[in-house]
Parts: structure tokens; C-alpha cells; sequence
């Protein structure tokens, strides 16, 4: 089976019986149209599934055609269970996915409950069916790339060298963020397949047939003052040090590989990815080590580059964690992508929001483009993103957009863009959601939630309530993952989607899901004693009950 016989529906022909069923299960469709592996329902992480099994997605994709508005279709790790009657602004969908009592939230428990057909990991945005291909991390990988430019680099990218690896449904975005900041970014995938698939897609630009080229391409990109992208096959455990030796240091190092799970996503040096697959079901204990073997070495070549000047940083694939296992004592120098750049954004509510245009019709997403170009005239960042956006990256599965926009601002476009729905300005119904790393709905102590001014990192509160508080908020879907694989154990986090069918109930629905979500997102780092959120709540009059 093929990613091309995997597609969405288009236009308004529903097979459901309101905009709500329909909505989420255009969305169902396209995390598959867009995944990396369909055919087994994976849509990314090497294990992140869409849903448990055919027989399971079969159930729900029935379950979606025949419900009605006061139906709620439960959930449990990629399983439909049930269809109960509860009340029209209730949720279409709740789902729990991966959710392990902490004892036993182990990857080998996980890997047996897997293997045993009664779990299945969501990743973030696979299991709920946000997921918008690799454009869904774009804005934030972006992001990450301005800012190491403003602070070590006077704004400017332009000749900096961006070494990283990875390639696949998250690290698939890096060769085009690192395009648009300015800069030459060399990207190596030990996956020739990916590869190519990101120059298909428009990802990326170029691929070397060795080190030496990759080299010489990016030699003849600094010396024509030009920003480009080039893909490199081969092992990051093999490459990085390699650089090293020759003498190359790059002027910034990351990683974005699948090193989470030791068994099925990250690939030790020596091994072919054939070699690698047969292992897993041959000796997967054995690979485990192997890989951790692989990833001591990955890492200490990130720390060494470090230690020559370059500007490092972990990407969130648990890489540090994995290489402190297997005794690289420093591992956690370097420092986690979201303290050291993010974080004053997330205090204020601002994180990575996304819509997708449920028409499937590309003129939907222009006009929804035009409306942001108009109404945040004054704010730099998104006027710079949604300009580089709609001219540089390619549509995946459904017309789908992502914008760093933080609390009020989310609602202001969601309403808008559902009078336009309703006004016939668009062609049909839009959904909006976000990624589960936004500021309320994720803990994850080596990650998201890493040195929290209060000690608070590993709270998995705060994602139960932003989960709840998406349900009273009527909310569409509302899911609860946590981690599956290597993340089994390491975090827990929410995901909300929310349809804009043109109605004056979605008006409701919309006020209350987005209003309330960056509330909490802010109320979550003020009470960590951000002072960037005390300022967001006085601007903005967000009702926190201040003990501190």
C-alpha cells in the first residue's frame, strides 16, 4: 500500500450526519494521508498510530458516519469503546491513549501491552488526528532558529551551518525552517527514503552523494551569500564525529531523530535499517543496547561541538536521556530547546495553533492567510510567518496552517474565520487545534516542563486539567496521551479540536475551548511565577487566583 492510496474527502458531500462526525473524520483521513507509514496506521515517531488497529479505525470511521450531536464516541488507546448518549455541546470524541500507571509506565511493559494488541501510543497529535504533516512543527523549529540568531548571532543566519539528523514526520521539517531562517542547514537521515520523499514534498532542496559533497554545497552556498538545504544518507553516530575530525565546526547542532525508542525508531551505527528490523524481532534487547551504544556516541559529538564554540541544543526526542543511560555523565549540558527559547512565549499563552481546511479547496487557506495578513498588521512575528509561510511551505493532505498565536488572538481568528464559514467566504468548515506542546497541556520534565522556576516539572496535573477543562469548555474531541515506547513513563499531555462549521453554537464552542485553554496555559506559568504571565493576566484580565 502506498501513501497515494491514502486520501481525504473533499468539498461538502458529508457521510456523517453534521459538520462535527464529519469534521473528525476528514481529519482521521488525512493524519494517514500525510503519515509515514499508513498501511500500518503510523503516523510518525515510528509507533505514534492514528488508531490501534484496521479493525479499530474500521469501528470508528462507522461509529463517526452514524452518531448524532448528543452522542459521544470513548476512546481507549486507538480503540473505539463505546457510544454513549450524553448532550448536544458535549464532545463528539474523548480518548485516552497510553495512559500507564506510573509504576509500570516502563517501555518494556508498554512494548508487551503493545505487542498484545491492548495499547497503542498516540504520539501527540497521531492518536487524535491533528497531526498536519511536517509543516505542523515548522513554525516552532523556525522559531527556535530566529532566536539562536538573536542571541548569538546578531539577527542574522546568513552562512551559519545548521548540522542536525532526522528526517522523518517531525525532523522532516528542519531542512525548510532552517531555509527560511537564512541559514545552511545539513541534514542527515540514515533513511534514503525519506530523503527523497522531503525533496518530493519540497522540504528540502538538495541531497549529497557523500560527506564531501554535502560539504562543497554548502562551502558554495556561504560563498553566494544564499540559505540552503541539504539531505546527507548516513549515520548521525558516524557523521557527526567524522565532522569533528576534519575539523568542522558547525554554528549550530541539534538532532531530531527518533532516539525515544531504542527499538523502533532509532538506528544504531553499523546496522542497515534491514539489519535493524530483523534484529527487532530477533534480539530486541540486543538492539536496545546497540543503540544506546550509537546514541553515547551521537551525543558525546554534540558535546564536543559544544565545547568548540557551536551553539547546541536538545530538540525533545529524549536524546540526553538516553545517553545519561548509557553514561554519558554531561548529557544534560545541553540544554532543552523549550527553556532555552521558548518558554517567555508559553508564559503568555503563545504556542503553535493550526487550522485545517476541512473543504480540502487551497483557496480556503488563501483567504484565511489574507485575513491574518490584515488583522495582525502590527505584530512582526506573524505577519513575517504567515508571508514566508504561504510562499515557501508545500500543502500536505488537507490545506492546513500553523501560526504561533497566543490567548486572544486564537479566538479573534477562530470566530472570524467561522463567520466566514457561515457567510460562505470559505467553502466549507474549518478545524482548529493545536499541538499538544502548548502551554497548559504538557508535562514533560526533560522537555516541556524542564526547570521550572518552582520545581514544578513533573505535575502531570495540569494537562488532566487542561483535558477537562476542554470538555466543559464543549470542545469537539479532547484526548489524554502520554507516552509510549522510550516515552513510556516520561510524559503526559492534552489535545483539543474544535470545528468551525459556521453555526452560532460553534461560536460558543469556539469562545470557550480557546478562551479557556490559553487561560490555563497562562495561570499554569504564572503559578510557576513567570513574570511574563502575571503581565498576560493583567492585560488580558485572565480570572488567576494569585496564593503566591
Amino acid at each position: 500500500m502506498t501513501m497515494k492510496e491514502f486520501g481525504v474527502t473533499s468539498g461538502g458531500n458529508l457521510r456523517c450526519r453534521g459538520w462535527r462526525q464529519e469534521g473528525l473524520l476528514r481529519l482521521l483521513e488525512n493524519v494517514l494521508s500525510v503519515g509515514e507509514d499508513p498501511a500500518n496506521l503510523v503516523v510518525y515517531a515510528a509507533l505514534g498510530k492514528a488508531a490501534r488497529d484496521w479493525r479499530s479505525h474500521d469501528a470508528i470511521v462507522s461509529a463517526l458516519t452514524t452518531m448524532h450531536d448528543d452522542e459521544t464516541l470513548i476512546v481507549q488507546s486507538g480503540k473505539p469503546i463505546g457510544v454513549v448518549k450524553t448532550h448536544e455541546r458535549a464532545p463528539i470524541v474523548i480518548m485516552a491513549n497510553c495512559n500507564i500507571v506510573g509504576q509500570w509506565a516502563k517501555a518494556d511493559e508498554f512494548y508487551r501491552l503493545e505487542q498484545d494488541g491492548l495499547i497503542c501510543w498516540g504520539g501527540l497529535t497521531a492518536g487524535d488526528w491533528q497531526y498536519i504533516g511536517s509543516q505542523g512543527v515548522i513554525q516552532g523549529t523556525y522559531e527556535i532558529f530566529r532566536r539562536i540568531a538573536e542571541q548569538h548571532f546578531n539577527g542574522d543566519l546568513t552562512g551559519r551551518l545548521i548540522l542536525t539528523s532526522g528526517l522523518g514526520g517531525m525532523g522532516g521539517a528542519q531542512p525548510l525552517a532552517g531555509r527560511l531562517a537564512g541559514a545552511i542547514i545539513l541534514c542527515v537521515e540514515v533513511d534514503e527514503a525519506r530523503i527523497r520523499r522531503r525533496i518530493e514534498n519540497g522540504y528540502l532542496q538538495h541531497q549529497a552523494a557523500d560527506l564531501d559533497e554535502a560539504l562543497r554545497l554548502a562551502d558554495q552556498a556561504r560563498a553566494a551569500g544564499e540559505a540552503s538545504s541539504i539531505g546527507l544518507c548516513g549515520n548521525a553516530a558516524d557523521i557527526f564525529p567524522e565532522l569533528l575530525r576534519r575539523g568542522v565546526t558547525p554554528d549550530i547542532v541539534t538532532d531530531q531523530t527518533s532516539a525515544h525508542d531504542l527499538i523502533y525508531g532509532y538506528i544504531p551505527r553499523g546496522l542497515s535499517i534491514d539489519e535493524a528490523r530483523a534484529m527487532r524481532q530477533s534480539d530486541p534487547g540486543g538492539l536496545s543496547k546497540l543503540s544506546l551504544t550509537s546514541i553515547a556516541q551521537h551525543v558525546q559529538a554534540m558535546l564536543d561541538f559544544r565545547a568548540k564554540g557551536s551553539i547546541v541544543f536538545d530538540n525533545g526526542n529524549l536524546i540526553r536521556t538516553q545517553a545519561q543511560t548509557a553514561g554519558v555523565t554531561n548529557a544534560f549540558d545541553i540544554p532543552i530547546f523549550t527553556e532555552a527559547y521558548l518558554r517567555p512565549l508559553f508564559a503568555r499563552g503563545i504556542g503553535p495553533f493550526r487550522w485545517i481546511a476541512l473543504s480540502n479547496d487551497k483557496n480556503d487557506l488563501i483567504r484565511i492567510d489574507d485575513y491574518l495578513l490584515k488583522t495582525f498588521s502590527d505584530n512582526p512575528s506573524v505577519m513575517n510567518w504567515i508571508t514566508l509561510a504561504r510562499q515557501h511551505v508545500p500543502v500536505e493532505g488537507m490545506p492546513a496552517r500553523i501560526a504561533w498565536l497566543g490567548h486572544g488572538d486564537r479566538t479573534k481568528v477562530a470566530l472570524a474565520v467561522n463567520r466566514m464559514v457561515r457567510e460562505g467566504v470559505l467553502s466549507g468548515p474549518v478545524a482548529f487545534t493545536r499541538d499538544h506542546l502548548d502551554a497548559g497541556a504538557m508535562a514533560h520534565p526533560n522537555i516541556m516542563t524542564e526547570n521550572m522556576k518552582d520545581g514544578s516539572d513533573a505535575i502531570a496535573d495540569w494537562p488532566l486539567l487542561n483535558a477537562m477543562l476542554a470538555c466543559s469548555s464543549q470542545a469537539d474531541l479532547v484526548a489524554i496521551h502520554s507516552g509510549g515506547g522510550g516515552y513510556a513513563g516520561y510524559m503526559t499531555s492534552a489535545g483539543v479540536t474544535t470545528i468551525a462549521d459556521g453555526s452560532s453554537e460553534a461560536d460558543e464552542r469556539l469562545r470557550l475551548t480557546l478562551t479557556n485553554d490559553t487561560s490555563l496555559g497562562v495561570m499554569r506559568y504564572a503559578d510557576a511565577g513567570y513574570p511574563e504571565s502575571f503581565n498576560e493576566i493583567q492585560k488580558s484580565n485572565i480570572p488567576y487566583i494569585n496564593l503566591r
